[in-house]
């Protein structure tokens, strides 16, 4: 079965970097789209980046500059390396995937922004 297990998010100050990672199992990663999302208190998911099969990649604007997604087909695995961070960067990010119309996410893994 699918399954997706992020790792690396933390507290940090303003200004600080963090690199997220995203182990997939279970569905034959290097031909998917793989995205994270995050999720921060009182405010619905958001889309913070996706990475396509050619490795092309989308961002959502207000993490543009600042944010770079990337794979490693061998590994089976996607990171969000974030840099430049804000307190409104403070959310749980997911990583996701879209299998056969079905979605499958990660447990999550927080990250915090503050001084």
């Amino acid at each position: 079965q699918v399954q997706l297990v992020e790792s690396g998010g933390g507290s940090v100050q303003p200004g600080g970097s963090l690199s997220l990672s995203c182990a997939a199992s279970g569905f034959p990663f290097s031909i998917y789209p793989m995205n994270w999302y995050r999720q921060a208190p009182g405010k619905q998911r958001e889309l913070v980046a996706r990475i396509f099969m050619t490795g092309n990649t989308d961002y959502v604007d207000s993490v543009k500059g600042r944010f770079t997604i990337s794979r490693d087909n061998a590994k089976k695995s996607v990171y969000l390396q974030m840099n430049s961070l804000k307190p409104e960067d403070t959310a749980l990010y997911y990583c996701n995937v879209v299998r056969n119309q079905n979605e499958y996410w990660g447990q999550g893994t927080q990250v915090t922004v503050s001084s």
